[in-house]
Parts: C-alpha cells; structure tokens; sequence
C-alpha cells in the first residue's frame, strides 16, 4: 500500500512537471511579446522579414510618432464632443456647427497627412520589396482606405477593390 502511494505521487509530481514544462515551452513567444516594449510591432518584424536593425529603426520612428498622434487624437475626440453637444440642443444646421465640422475635417486630413509621413517613414528603413508591400497593406487597412457610406440601395454603393 505504502509502496503504491509512492508511486501514485511520483506519478502526479512527473505530470504536473511535463505539464509546466509543455507550457512554457508552448507559450515562450506569447511570453516573449509581452515582455517586448513595442508588442504591437512584432508581427511586423515576422511578416516583412526585418533585420534586428531594421526593426530597432522602426521602433524608434513608433515611439517618435505616438506622442504626436496621440494629441490629434486627442483634439480630435474634444472637438467630436462638441460637435455632440452642440448638435444636441439646436434644431438647424448652425455655422458654429459648420465651423466645428470644418476644424474637425481639417484636423482629420493634417492627422492622416503625417500619418502617411510616418507609413512612407517606415517603408524607406524596409528593404524595397518590402517596403511597397507593406504601403500597400497600409492602403488596405487604414482610414486611407474611404469606405462609402451604405444608402440603402446596393446598387449604389461603389467598392474600391
């Protein structure tokens, strides 16, 4: 009986140590982004095959630019809740209105101007091939992209494929 207990937990201790050591052998890159400073890039670096200088680069031009999209961001959302509570107490098209959608369309074209600075920024420290593939990612996934609005009728509505 002693003999078999013995065994039991034995048994117990060797799974639950494969267990640990499946583990973390299995989550060692989850692990290793998490501990990145820039955990948001990384896919970068795998997808467009960057050298370490490369990517130390790019890095640099990420955290140079953040700071300054954020504020636009940042001004952006102040000028959105204006607009919000401007809009909700009048009952026509006002040129305070007017002039909040104006600054608002205004400082959306000069935050998607020094955002493609940054995107054409980052494709020049790629190598060339890579570069114009990731602009033309950039093209595809972000507010370069104009997606129409929907009016209801298919028909109308114009892709840009």
């Amino acid at each position: 009986m002693k003999r078999a207990l013995i065994i039991l937990i034995g048994g117990l201790l060797v799974a639950c140590a494969a267990y640990c050591l499946l583990y973390l052998a299995g989550t060692a890159a989850h692990r290793r982004l998490f501990a990145s400073q820039t955990p948001e890039l990384l896919w970068l670096k795998k997808e467009f095959n960057l050298s370490e200088a490369e990517f130390v680069r790019i890095e640099q031009l990420h955290q140079a630019y953040l700071p300054q999209c954020r504020e636009r961001c940042r001004r952006i959302e102040e000028i959105n809740d204006k607009i919000i509570k401007t809009v909700s107490t009048a009952t026509k098209l006002t040129p305070e209105i007017e002039r909040l959608l104006a600054e608002r369309a205004r400082m959306r074209a000069d935050c998607q101007a020094e955002m493609l600075k940054h995107f054409f920024e980052v494709s020049r420290t790629m190598p060339p091939e890579q570069g114009r593939r990731y602009l033309t990612w950039v093209q595809e996934q972000t507010c370069l992209r104009e997606v129409p609005m929907n009016h209801g009728d298919a028909g109308h509505v114009r892709r840009h494929e």
